[in-house]
């Protein structure tokens, strides 16, 4: 059975999520959109404020990783340290 997540939870889950997006939405925007004398949206605009979103994608997924990884060294050491698996080699 998956576990449930609670609606309090869902709720600020979301929260966290719409202030990343705005967070991110307005630094791409005063980045990358300069001209404000046209309706229409320029081509370097569009490009600049793709590259601003993909640079940010792949930075969260590149720390995300980074983050993994140190935890499970960590739970290594402790288990290692408790005796429950060998110290890892270097």
């Amino acid at each position: 059975m998956a576990a449930q997540i609670s609606e309090t939870d869902q709720i600020k889950q979301f929260k966290e999520f719409l202030g990343t997006y705005n967070k991110l939405t307005e630094h791409c925007f005063m980045d990358c959109v300069k001209d404000f004398t046209n309706r229409d949206v320029k081509a370097e605009e569009i490009t600049c404020t793709e590259h601003c979103l993909q640079k940010y994608l792949k930075m969260t997924q590149r720390i995300s990783m980074r983050f993994q990884e140190y935890h499970i060294q960590q739970n290594e050491a402790l288990a290692a340290k408790a005796g429950l698996i060998s110290q890892p080699r270097i």
